[in-house]
């Protein structure tokens, strides 16, 4: 497995283990992993800490994000797409599409390379965490 999807898959597992949403993100520079974060809207009663959003966060000021790649064990949401094309992330690797779709045609249509890794372990993840946790699946992908 890459190096970087298990950093990521890793942080899915200890927002998981704080009793919240199991997405994690990292962002990479270099071939240096400079940002990590997971999901923390129930941890931290947050809307908007999404994985890829607590990444950034966690990676603070890095100048240039030119050559960044951004690791995350889901597809990301239009909010976390729209941080990618607004920072000029260029290149962008999911674990997976199949339990969220995500916005990978918003993100390819500003230029953005999307790889989806199509990663069982990802996709078991979520599975067993949507069906434990439909109400508050849905409230995170914004479905009543």
């Amino acid at each position: 497995m890459d190096e970087f999807l298990k950093a990521a898959i890793d942080e899915a597992k200890t927002g998981l283990s704080e009793k919240g949403i199991p997405i994690g993100s990292v962002l990479v520079k270099d071939g240096k992993i400079v940002g990590r974060g997971h999901n923390k809207r129930v941890q931290d009663n947050d809307p908007m800490t999404h994985a890829e959003i607590d990444c950034l966060r966690n990676a603070g000021r890095v100048g240039s994000y030119k050559g960044t790649v951004l690791y995350s064990t889901l597809m990301p949401c239009y909010l976390c797409a729209g941080a990618v094309v607004q920072f000029g992330i260029k290149k962008v690797y999911a674990g997976e599409s199949k339990t969220f779709t995500g916005a990978k045609e918003f993100m390819q249509s500003h230029g953005v390379e999307v790889i989806d890794l199509n990663s069982k372990e990802c996709i078991d993840m979520m599975n067993d965490f949507i069906a434990k946790n439909p109400t508050l699946w849905n409230e995170d992908i914004g479905v009543d």
